[in-house]
């Protein structure tokens, strides 16, 4: 991972790894909480992989799952907004945070508008895939029935698909 993922949060998403030059000429980075101009985001995944470290590329663009209990969001208590890692979209409020104990963070309610959903039939089962609203990148999966909250909603969710931005005065 590059020096901006291994800080801890930060306000800014690298636009492109450590020692690497942009070449579309897009702007360096993306502030927390703007909206995000799609004309800036990559067309292609030769893109993505440029501007993404390579876990970030496997679970964000390829659909992958970090290993249980391993992600940095998984205890995490700070109050804040968590973004997508990949553009920048605002997801999650840390309000609807909740220890599910599953080994992933765990939510019960998407910002209006944030998330995307796709039925998922992948290894001999039924699920709902989460994915950006913005840039349509894998961020977890969605379960409900579980009753672990009133919402009856649990959005599992890959840490390295999201960054937080702390509350101020938090």
């Amino acid at each position: 991972m590059t020096d901006a993922h291994t800080r801890g949060p930060t306000r800014y998403a690298p636009a492109v790894r450590s020692g690497q030059e942009r070449t579309d000429g897009g702007p360096e980075s993306y502030r927390w909480g703007m909206a995000v101009d799609k004309s800036t985001l990559p067309t292609t995944e030769d893109e993505w992989r440029v501007r993404l470290s390579p876990e970030e590329f496997r679970v964000l663009r390829q659909a992958g799952t970090e290993a249980p209990f391993t992600g940095e969001y998984v205890d995490t208590k700070t109050p804040g907004l968590y973004h997508c890692r990949a553009c920048g979209t605002e997801l999650f409020s840390s309000d609807t945070k909740f220890d599910s104990h599953c080994g992933w963070p765990s939510f019960d309610e998407a910002l209006p508008g944030a998330i995307k959903y796709v039925e998922d039939r992948s290894h001999g089962m039924v699920r709902v895939e989460v994915r950006c609203a913005v840039c349509d990148s894998h961020l977890g999966h969605r379960f409900d029935g579980e009753h672990y909250t009133p919402k009856n909603a649990r959005y599992c969710i890959n840490s390295v698909s999201m960054t937080l931005e702390p509350r101020e005065g938090a």
